[in-house]
């Protein structure tokens, strides 16, 4: 099956009945990874180059992603939410609601060692598609990817929040609908 992911086509293969994840192509997506840190910089490139990716562009700081982000088409950002100077979150929050954000819709990995519930909260409420524990495993961090390109959510678009929808499953509700149509 190939979808676009932000008009680049991408090869995905769905598994059969042995109950693996999707194969991605990663050749064709263009990454962007966000962190201070050089040696998680390099480690993260060097992970997504075993995958098969062959654009990853790095930035050390929020102000550098935001250029890289004006100059160049990303299909998936990766970032740390403790940089220097502004955070993960800070650099969140623009891409979600800023009217120079280049794509509001980008898919937005946040990789972080704050893996506490009330720092898992915040980046949902903020947008992020995807969040993932620091340690984590070269097969969660593939299953996130995966995730946001293969999976993508709907988006929302409500007073006070803009992201992907916070609801990973339909649940059945058997109570009156009270939600109002937008017009």
């Amino acid at each position: 099956m190939r979808l676009m992911v932000c008009g680049v086509p991408v090869c995905v293969i769905r598994a059969g009945e042995s109950g693996m994840s999707e194969k991605i192509d990663f050749s064709t997506i263009r990454f962007l990874v966000v962190d201070s840190n050089r040696l998680f910089l390099d480690m993260i490139k060097d992970v997504l180059n075993m995958m098969g990716a062959a654009t990853i562009l790095r930035a050390p700081d929020v102000e550098k992603a935001k250029k890289l982000l004006r100059e160049d088409s990303i299909d998936v950002l990766i970032t740390e939410w403790t940089l220097e100077g502004q955070s993960g979150m800070e650099l969140l929050h623009h891409i979600r609601t800023s009217a120079d954000s280049p794509n509001r819709m980008l898919p937005v990995v946040m990789l972080t060692a704050n893996s506490e519930e009330n720092y898992v909260l915040a980046a949902r409420d903020h947008g992020v598609t995807e969040f993932l524990a620091k340690p984590f495993t070269v097969q969660s961090f593939y299953d996130r990817l995966v995730s946001v390109i293969a999976r993508p959510r709907a988006f929302v678009d409500a007073e006070s929040y803009f992201g992907p929808d916070r609801r990973r499953r339909q649940t059945e509700f058997s109570g009156p609908d009270r939600r109002q149509a937008a017009s």
